[in-house]
């Protein structure tokens, strides 16, 4: 069994969004799941200790679109080495490859990598969401909020000069969670976090705009 002190180390505290504490916060989430879920524990825990384990920065864009099949590779070298069974090594492997948003190519089929799906983007919306959301944001230099374009709101792609704010990531991806998750226990978890980061939006906008 990995622990989380043996993960500490694969991660940076460089990139506030997917440090550590990031790691944490999905490995109680994902434990939580699974327990409610009856998935396997074992390959649920192992998956989200390195389900970002690849050492990128959060803000290469690059690295980030490969992060979870790079990972994957590493987690597959890591408990090859440890003496993990073939069968439980592609089990945990699968979660992660599978866990990413925006990579649709590979869904998750078995429980456990719906477990790691849901506590990943459950991280992604709430109060802890609209921070991580801000210091992404923060962090590549892009506004907090700028009116999204009708070619964004309507496509999601973006027109000349258009910046990527905290709130075009809540129209394409954060306001969208809910509907991706997988388990009955994620569902019910998200519910009330999507409610709290759809207010907190319509706020900024209001203060942005001096509306209040």
């Amino acid at each position: 069994m990995i622990t989380l002190e043996q993960a500490r180390p694969w991660y940076s505290n460089a990139d506030p969004v997917h440090n550590f504490d990031h790691i944490q916060r999905v490995y109680n989430l994902a434990t939580k799941i699974a327990l409610a879920e009856g998935a396997d524990l074992e390959i649920v825990q192992a998956a989200a200790l390195l389900h970002d384990a690849n050492g990128s920065d959060g803000h290469d864009e690059v690295a980030r679109t490969s992060h979870h099949l790079d990972s994957a590779e590493f987690a597959g070298k890591y408990l090859s080495a440890q003496g993990w069974s073939p069968e439980h090594i592609e089990a945990v492997k699968h979660c992660i490859i599978s866990h990413r948003f925006r990579d649709t190519r590979v869904t998750p089929q078995t429980i456990e990598a719906k477990v790691l799906f849901d506590a990943d983007k459950l991280d992604s919306i709430g109060a802890i969401g609209a921070a991580r959301a801000i210091a992404y944001a923060a962090g590549a230099n892009a506004p907090f909020y700028f009116p999204p374009s009708k070619s964004f709101i309507e496509t999601g792609e973006r027109i000349d000069d258009e910046p990527h704010s905290a709130y075009h990531e809540h129209i394409y991806k954060l306001s969208k969670i809910i509907d991706r998750m997988h388990t009955k226990t994620g569902k019910e978890l998200a519910a009330k976090r999507e409610e709290f980061l759809g207010q907190f939006f319509e706020t900024l906008i209001a203060e942005w705009e001096g509306y209040q």
